[in-house]
């Protein structure tokens, strides 16, 4: 994997990603274990391994989230990607030459949370395994449970020490903003902002239509939640658009408040955001909350 940047997760992430280190590695024939969080709107991962010792202080490296190895194909598509080295290699021969001779099978499963990807996990094992139907279900199962018991860790954030700096574009992408009021009235220029910029792109049709909608529901959803208003933005590069709305983060966050989580509200636009998308997700930090999702345009 090509590493962009590093950065130190925050105590409670820690404390997660050792109880999910005991949790994988304790699988029958593990002897190395990945995990990875979705981090820049989709398009890096934070990613740290069990075998880079004490995890106090340790770091996450920044990865580029297009890079064609298991891992990030299964946090692209939610599906789990199995197989020995020998099958993997025809697909993935450089990941495959990278590994070490003790390493047989690999197995890459999504962590998910509430039907959202959030991230993935790779189990490196020592011996050939069968991936039958039980043990592919068992590895979903895991990251459903893993990815759960992140959110329950980190109720107002994901690990995104670094998502309140300047993003790094890939070369020849496109990107427009936008500024939306704190008003409800905001929508509907919101809307008209992503018809005109994706037009004069060469977007056309079910493309644009699909986008609309997409940003028209978490511009609400900011506007509803938030008193700062958002910035709607949208990033064009290799056929894939990337629509993010960013709030000001002044949520209403009191104990029992029952707009606590405002991904948890709605969801009946949102459920129309995973439907239309190829995959969105959410990043917290600490003066705000961006939610994307990805389009692929032609």
């Amino acid at each position: 994997m090509s590493h962009t940047a590093e950065q130190r997760p925050g105590a409670e992430i820690e404390a997660w990603v050792r109880s999910a280190f005991g949790l994988l590695a304790g699988l029958p024939g593990v002897r190395r274990v990945g995990l990875a969080l979705v981090e820049g709107g989709g398009r890096r991962l934070s990613f740290i391994a069990s075998d880079r010792g004490d995890l106090s202080g340790a770091v996450w490296c920044d990865v580029d989230a297009y890079e064609d190895v298991p891992l990030n194909n299964t946090v692209r598509t939610g599906t789990v990607i199995t197989g020995s080295l020998d099958q993997l290699a025809g697909r993935y021969p450089e990941f495959v030459d990278r590994q070490a001779s003790s390493t047989q099978a690999v197995a890459s499963a999504p962590l998910s949370v509430a039907g959202q990807i959030i991230g993935g996990f790779t189990l490196f094992y020592e011996s050939r395994q069968p991936f039958d139907e039980p043990q592919v279900d068992e590895l979903r199962r895991v990251g459903e449970w893993l990815g759960a018991e992140l959110r329950r860790g980190q109720p107002s954030r994901t690990l995104s020490s670094s998502s309140e700096e300047p993003e790094t574009l890939p070369p020849g992408a496109l990107v427009a903003s936008h500024l939306v009021a704190p008003d409800p009235r905001g929508v509907g220029p919101a809307r008209h902002f992503v018809r005109r910029t994706l037009a004069a792109w060469g977007i056309d049709g079910d493309a644009i239509e699909a986008a609309v909608l997409c940003v028209s529901e978490l511009v609400t959803n900011a506007i509803i939640h938030t008193v700062a208003g958002c910035e709607v933005r949208l990033v064009l590069h290799h056929e894939v658009l990337t629509t993010s709305v960013r709030d000001g983060g002044t949520f209403d966050r009191r104990p029992g408040s029952p707009e606590a989580d405002p991904l948890a509200v709605h969801g009946r636009g949102l459920r129309l955001v995973d439907a239309l998308s190829a995959r969105w997700g959410s990043d917290h930090d600490a003066v705000g909350m961006t939610v994307w999702c990805e389009l692929a345009v032609s």
